[in-house]
């Protein structure tokens, strides 16, 4: 198939550091590509793929100080999209609901997996509105606060199979946190756990401008306690000792989060999760098996030392099974088989 991939010009394709959205197209993109298909990827110039690559900004716009308006860029990329649409059999788009309107109105079929929170209640009108644009989400639970909306397909998020793997050669000693530091996932929390069960606690997250302020007033005085080391944002290329060093991952979210793709990057490196029951959690994390659920802080506390009974290679094992980025990719191909075709579209309905 001809497939256009629409990224956000936020980050690089795949991005330098931290960028969940575009790191997933990415892993699509190089995943169709080596399945055979004929992919262009939009997104900014900096990008690194084996697609061929159409420039929406000469570099992401995150690391572009030049760029006070981040809107202007976008809208140019659409406009490009929009221009060459007859080479593509389908329209990939990962910008939310920004296509919906221009593309309505086209006749090349197009989809937008939507990798955002939904509950917003400004959202409801746009979906209110935009009745028939097919649209995918990354966990049934994301889907909750928009019914009306047109869902063509729930795909979940995977890594390629050789991204990031256990590493032999360093011991589990420390919780990790890894992410963002942001009030919606809860250092703190992931702090307080580790000193209530005096195991020490490694963080490689990064901080938005946004959230600066909560994380010099909040998180900051907590970094002083021995146990805690804070190490910053960190790459592809440190993930697998980070992770593989760690008894468990500690995701203590306080938000319906649609995904979670710290959880599978560190069951691919056979490293089991300790996670809020928020949003997709309990349809990533197999209980007893890749980590723990919990509802409480009493109840992430007592988890902890349950970590150790889990084995590594059940964790690494469930992940090869659910969350690759070939499985994922397979999936997309499935629906975009579908949604070009009228005969299967029908079938499916």
């Amino acid at each position: 198939m001809r497939i256009a991939q629409i990224a956000p010009l936020t980050e690089a394709v795949p991005p330098k550091l931290y960028g969940g959205t575009e790191r997933i197209v990415s892993y699509i993109t190089e995943e169709l590509v080596e399945m055979g298909h004929e992919v262009t990827l939009f997104a900014s110039g900096d990008s690194i793929t084996k697609a061929t690559l159409a420039a929406g900004s000469k570099k992401a716009l995150r690391l572009d100080p030049s760029v006070r308006d981040a809107n202007a860029p976008l809208a140019v990329m659409l406009e490009q999209v929009y221009r060459r649409r007859h080479e593509f059999d389908l329209l990939h788009f990962h910008l939310d609901y920004l296509p919906f309107s221009l593309f309505s109105r086209q006749s090349v079929p197009f989809v937008t997996t939507l990798h955002g929170r939904l509950d917003l209640p400004e959202l409801q009108p746009v979906f209110d509105t935009f009745t028939q644009a097919p649209v995918v989400s990354i966990s049934n639970d994301q889907r909750r606060p928009l019914p009306q909306a047109n869902w063509a397909g729930n795909i979940y998020h995977g890594l390629p199979e050789k991204l990031l793997t256990p590493r032999a050669d360093v011991t589990p000693g420390y919780l990790a946190f890894l992410g963002r530091i942001a009030p919606e996932k809860r250092c703190d929390r992931a702090i307080e756990i580790a000193i209530a069960t005096n195991t020490p606690l490694k963080i490689a997250a990064k901080v938005d401008r946004v959230d600066v302020d909560y994380f010099e007033s909040k998180i900051k005085p907590m970094l002083a306690h021995p146990l805690v080391e804070f190490i910053g944002e960190i790459d592809e290329t440190q993930k697998p000792g980070f992770l593989s060093g760690a008894i468990g991952l500690v995701t203590p979210i306080d938000w319906p989060e649609p995904f979670g793709l710290v959880m599978i990057e560190a069951m691919a490196c056979g490293t089991p999760v300790i996670a809020f029951r928020h949003g997709s959690v309990p349809e990533v994390i197999d209980e007893g098996v890749t980590g723990f659920a919990v509802d409480s802080m009493a109840e992430a506390i007592a988890a902890v030392p349950r970590l150790k009974t889990l084995s590594r290679d059940a964790v690494r094992a469930r992940f090869e099974q659910r969350f690759t980025a070939r499985r994922m990719a397979e999936d997309y191909v499935a629906l975009y088989e579908r949604l070009s075709n009228p005969a299967l579209k029908l079938a499916a309905e």
